[in-house]
């Protein structure tokens, strides 16, 4: 995505980057030297970005997750992700504002990228988010919400929309926006 290999970034990508997130020139040329540094070829491969992620849960298993969010940051679906990519995502998912959170995580839910969320993509993520929980945790968590399978059917529920119906974006924006539970856990 017009990332260059060499040492610098370039002059194109750096501004770019600069207008949609909050790093400075500083923060964004040391973090392309480790990019570079860890990923010579100037990308990072889904099996790579398994490995990291990994890392962050070395007691459970984030595999089936990591994919997920991979995924959901390869905006040009290539199968890497080039450094604009890269931090495009740790901004968003970081820094970013309640809006780009929420169209994030919309795209981690849309598992088919067909633009809308169903009762099984629901599931499949939230099989995949109590993979990376501990069994004592889970143990821990109310009992309507402890199985993938109640947890999923809860969220379904928030939305009102039937086991075979399909949300939209415009809806998850509109329902997760007004929500006080989504007010403080994307701020």
């Amino acid at each position: 995505m017009g990332n260059s290999k060499s040492g610098a970034l370039s002059k194109e990508i750096l501004e770019e980057l600069q207008l949609n997130t909050k790093f400075t020139e500083e923060e964004l040329s040391a973090w392309y030297q480790s990019f570079l540094k860890e990923c010579p070829s100037g990308r990072i491969t889904r099996q790579e970005f398994e490995s990291i992620y990994s890392k962050f849960f070395p007691d459970s298993d984030p595999k089936a997750y990591a994919q997920h969010v991979f995924r959901s940051f390869d905006a040009n679906s290539d199968g890497t992700l080039d450094f604009k990519e890269y931090v495009i995502a740790l901004h968003m998912t970081t820094a970013g504002k309640p809006t780009q959170k929420l169209e994030w995580a919309f795209s981690l839910y849309d598992v088919d990228g067909n633009g809308t969320i169903s009762k099984n993509e629901v599931l499949e993520i939230v099989m995949a988010i109590f993979k990376m929980i501990k069994p004592e945790d889970v143990k821990l968590l109310p009992d309507d919400e402890n199985t993938p399978e109640k947890r999923a059917e809860k969220i379904w529920a928030f939305f009102g929309k039937k086991d075979d119906g399909e949300l939209l974006c415009r809806h998850y924006d509109v329902v997760m926006s007004s929500s006080d539970f989504t007010a403080s856990a994307i701020s």
